[in-house]
């Protein structure tokens, strides 16, 4: 008998619902309830190492997967549970690792999990972003492998990625990120998981941020927003710390809002905290709007935001460890039963265009599609020749761009059109494949034109699948369009990592702590592309 993988899979996650202790958690309107109709706030602690510590990341972006560490979670989650946490936050987690050990541990604590969808090397880059085959498959990856736990809420599609007024056009990127999740979700996971965004706390764009990911075609915006915020030091008042005010924005928001990290260490560090604001969190006056919040977090490293001192197998808890436990555990949020909450608010309004927000919110950057990416390649008659490096893609990108910039459409976007090329998500060998063939058309096929000093050649194979013949026309349909919108816009890359192609941009998702890593010759590829656009006309092309 021939078992598909697909069978494999919903089986493997029926087995792991049937024999959970935890039921799932679903969203109506602005608020969160488990499956039972009783409302769901959430008292979480983010759990990950970070680079200082051990098994943190490292300068080639590997990571400590907190869920595939059977020792540590036997050590760690009761510790969590004992001061009331219901949910943890995990920034990374490798989708091929077994997370079945952790889980179970987890579950019979009573606590949820929510976790980013991508990791260090495999990330949407702020400075140069893409949304690509590559990221897709890693994204998917992990709701495959997180779609068999029942006390699993959702994702975090980014982390803090447009985090000022000069990186905005990489949430373009990121909704499209979102978008695509959500669908895959709907398309393969039998029951509600949530996708959503951590926002950081900047006064120029936050209140854009939060429009942008909640406006248009809600099966293309965030199901919550998290935000990571830091306003509440020491003593204070939910007016002092700046939380009334984001009480009054976020009180007409049409989706679950919850603090995605906070817990100020100014002005005396991790033990000097005292979580006033937790109390806040969950009293009268925030639960309304907020459904509670992420500590940040539980390992005391480098960064002192600690409750917990890990030592090898030891853990010792630390005196704002206590001070949490206690405000969590006294808090009692008034609650509301899902089958009479009739939840009012619409979704907001998409920003405009300004020299703070430069995304519209009239379309996304396109759905990573492999199979048209491979077809476009297998019927290309010019492509770089199989020694090329992809250290030598920026270069390429760039004096092919550079001299010819129409040749370069269909891997463009433009966020504040809208308009984006139809390749603008496949991979860096593709992009550059496709744009050394129209170059060559462009020159009417000289002899000369497929050459780039011994870096192509002619393509004598070239062969159209028919099958897909009239997805490649309407992509050069599109392209052409593209063509008149994103001139001067836009380069190619290194898939899925810092070097973007296509559009503005490229982003990294990463917590507070953790920071991102760009190899070199990612570097080459954008830096590179930025100047031969400018100087491109000056450059040998052949």
């Amino acid at each position: 008998m021939v078992t598909s993988k697909a069978a494999i899979v919903a089986g493997l996650t029926l087995a792991g619902q049937a024999s959970a202790a935890l039921q799932p958690i679903v969203m109506k309107g602005s608020k969160f309830f488990y499956e039972n109709g009783t409302q769901f706030y959430i008292k979480g602690i983010a759990y990950q190492q970070d680079a200082a510590g051990a098994g943190g990341e490292t300068t080639t972006g590997t990571f400590k997967d907190p869920l595939a560490d059977e020792a540590a979670c036997k050590r760690d989650v009761p510790i969590m549970a004992a001061a009331g946490t219901n949910a943890i936050r995990t920034y990374a987690i490798d989708p091929t690792a077994d997370h079945s050990a952790c889980m179970k541990l987890l579950d019979e604590a009573g606590i949820y999990v929510i976790s980013d969808l991508s990791e260090p090397s495999t990330s949407i880059n702020r400075d140069d972003p893409r949304w690509d085959i590559t990221l897709y498959k890693r994204y998917t990856a992990v709701i495959d492998e997180m779609s068999k736990y029942s006390n699993v809420i959702g994702f975090f599609a980014g982390n803090e990625v447009s985090n000022n007024a000069t990186n905005t056009d990489a949430s373009a990127y990121v909704k499209a990120a979102v978008r695509d999740s959500k669908n895959y979700i709907k398309n393969n996971v039998k029951r509600w998981m949530g996708v959503g965004y951590a926002a950081n706390d900047d006064a120029k764009i936050r209140s854009e941020m939060a429009h942008f990911f909640n406006c248009g075609n809600q099966s293309e915006a965030i199901d919550f927003w998290g935000y990571n915020i830091y306003e509440w030091c020491g003593h204070n008042t939910i007016k002092g710390s700046g939380y009334q005010d984001q009480i009054d924005f976020f009180k007409n928001y049409s989706v679950p809002v919850f603090f995605a990290e906070y817990g100020c260490n100014i002005p005396d560090g991790a033990d000097g905290r005292i979580f006033e604001e937790t109390t806040a969190l969950y009293s009268d006056a925030m639960t309304d709007v907020f459904s509670g919040g992420i500590v940040y977090m539980y390992f005391e490293e480098d960064n002192d935001y600690g409750l917990v001192k890990v030592s090898g197998n030891s853990a010792k808890t630390m005196k704002n460890y206590d001070k949490l436990k206690a405000n969590v555990l006294a808090a009692k949020p008034k609650t509301v039963e899902l089958d009479s909450y009739k939840p009012a608010n619409e979704p907001a309004e998409c920003p405009d265009v300004t020299s703070n927000w430069q995304v519209t919110g009239d379309a996304l950057p396109p759905t990573p599609n492999e199979s048209l990416c491979e077809c476009m390649y297998n019927s290309l008659t010019c492509v770089p020749s199989k020694d090329v490096k992809p250290t030598a893609y920026g270069e390429l990108f760039g004096v092919v761009c550079g001299n010819d910039p129409a040749a370069c459409a269909g891997i463009q976007g433009n966020v504040s059109t809208g308009v984006y090329g139809s390749y603008a998500m496949c991979n860096s060998l593709q992009q550059l494949g496709y744009v050394m063939d129209q170059y060559y058309k462009n020159q009417k096929y000289a002899s000369t034109a497929c050459d780039f000093n011994g870096q192509a050649s002619a393509n004598g194979a070239a062969k159209a699948d028919p099958t897909c013949s009239a997805a490649l026309k309407s992509a050069e349909a599109a392209n052409k369009v593209a063509a008149t919108a994103t001139a001067g816009h836009g380069n190619g890359g290194v898939d899925g990592s810092s070097g973007g192609a296509a559009a503005t941009s490229s982003s990294f998702a990463a917590p507070v702590a953790m920071k991102s890593f760009f190899t070199v010759a990612d570097m080459a590829v954008g830096m590179y592309v930025v100047i031969a656009m400018g100087v491109g006309a000056g450059m040998v092309m052949l």
